[in-house]
């Protein structure tokens, strides 16, 4: 349950952060350049490697599971709703499983790399292990070193860049409702029928999957609410010194989307 609440919570705040900061990019964009097109193209630069991954996962997951693909895109449009989309590519419609497989890529690979990096780069389960001993001075010297890492910067922007372009977008996610439906009636009908064995089976690689997706969105957590302050900083300086404002009447659709 630890595991599960962590996940949870993790998740919902990576969510609510990741979509304020393309509302409010976006948003300081617009201010700078007071022009539409000029702004989604302003506000697709920083994020365009992570967009590239989001894509690329997309594709590679579709080769993976023999399903066609085309239209490979990472040239910022607007949809016919009007929704920024940051990159796209044409998908052949299957079935669900191969479909919700197909829609999570870009999640599980961005995960996968900013957990690559976070280990690899900053000594990501170190520092874990500093902030859970709760210890002052030890979790500020983690902190520090963090920074002083060889080319710290390069590899926190790039964290950044991947995490705010790896959620699904509404199009990935269109097929799993029935999947999720359907792993729901496939645990309730173990249940019902005291499958014991199955359940226990399930639940190390669940746990374990859990515990690995919360400690990438908890580390993803850590370096975009200073970019998210950063933001706001910057949008409330340029209102001031332009003397507009903008405001946001409904959410953008964060991420890139996958057309098919």
């Amino acid at each position: 349950m630890d595991a599960l609440l962590w996940f949870v919570a993790s998740l919902v705040a990576l969510v609510s952060v990741v979509r304020w900061i393309h509302r409010h990019l976006h948003g300081v964009a617009y201010l700078l350049t007071g022009n539409p097109e000029m702004a989604l193209l302003l506000y697709s630069l920083p994020l365009l490697p992570g967009v590239v991954l989001h894509e690329l996962s997309h594709v590679a997951m579709a080769i993976l599971l023999r399903v066609k693909t085309s239209g490979f895109s990472v040239v910022p449009r607007r949809d016919p709703r009007g929704h920024a989309a940051l990159g796209s590519v044409m998908v052949e419609r299957v079935d669900p499983i191969r479909a919700s497989l197909i829609g999570i890529a870009p999640l599980l690979a961005g995960c996968g790399m900013v957990l690559l990096i976070g280990e690899r780069v900053f000594g990501l389960s170190d520092l874990g292990r500093v902030l859970l001993s709760g210890q002052g001075p030890a979790i500020g010297e983690a902190l520090s070193r963090l920074v002083q890492a060889p080319d710290a910067w390069l590899w926190l922007y790039l964290i950044f860049a991947i995490s705010n372009a790896m959620l699904p977008s509404e199009s990935d996610r269109e097929t799993w409702p029935p999947v999720i439906l359907f792993i729901a009636g496939v645990l309730l009908l173990a249940v019902v029928a005291d499958q014991g064995a199955l359940l226990q089976a399930l639940a190390d690689p669940v746990y374990a999957a859990m515990t690995w997706l919360a400690a990438a969105f908890i580390f993803t957590l850590a370096i975009n609410i200073p970019v998210l302050l950063l933001i706001a900083v910057v949008e409330r300086s340029t209102e001031t010194v332009s003397h507009r404002k903008i405001e946001y009447r409904k959410p953008d659709e964060g991420g890139s989307k996958r057309r098919r």
